[in-house]
């Protein structure tokens, strides 16, 4: 098992994300955070996801709303994830999967959702500042208002319209 009680929270994070998605699970059991195991236990070691680890670890008991400033979340399927009012600003979510995520109030600012999967994601309050969407899929894009749907449209993302 991990020492939490480290001085070197970098290591103890790089460690954390070595682990096999079994072992994670049971870390982020005893940590009282296994509510985000659904991409924790799935992120790939780097170092922008070490990063990400460092700021769950730190203070496990203020994660409510998730801090995924930069992670490379790319490729995963994330379907159902709660990320409400998530900070996915920066964040490699390149040809992931989130059907049926609730996102709501979620912050996408300079986010790669290239070739993405929204399909039947809760859009509302979301921020999209120049997110790159190029094939990503919202099919109806519940939540998101028209202005929004029309931005995203000429940015290259698709609607079930």
């Amino acid at each position: 098992m991990l020492n939490f009680t480290t001085e070197n929270l970098y290591l103890t994070c790089t460690e954390f994300l070595e682990q096999s998605s079994e072992k994670r699970l049971l870390i982020l059991k005893e940590l009282g955070i296994a509510r985000y195991a659904d991409f924790l236990t799935q992120m790939p070691l780097t170092e922008a996801n070490v990063a990400c680890v460092m700021r769950f670890f730190k203070d496990t008991s203020r994660v409510k709303f998730p801090n995924l400033m930069r992670a490379d979340l790319s490729g995963l399927n994330l379907d159902g994830v709660n990320f409400i009012r998530g900070d996915l600003s920066g964040a490699n979510l390149r040809g992931s999967r989130l059907l049926e995520a609730d996102l709501l109030f979620a912050n996408f600012t300079g986010a790669d959702l290239r070739d993405g999967d929204l399909r039947g994601a809760t859009l509302n309050e979301t921020i999209w500042t120049n997110a790159l969407v190029e094939g990503c899929n919202f099919g109806t894009g519940i939540g998101l208002t028209n202005e929004q749907r029309r931005d995203l449209k000429i940015r290259a993302a698709s609607f079930n319209d």
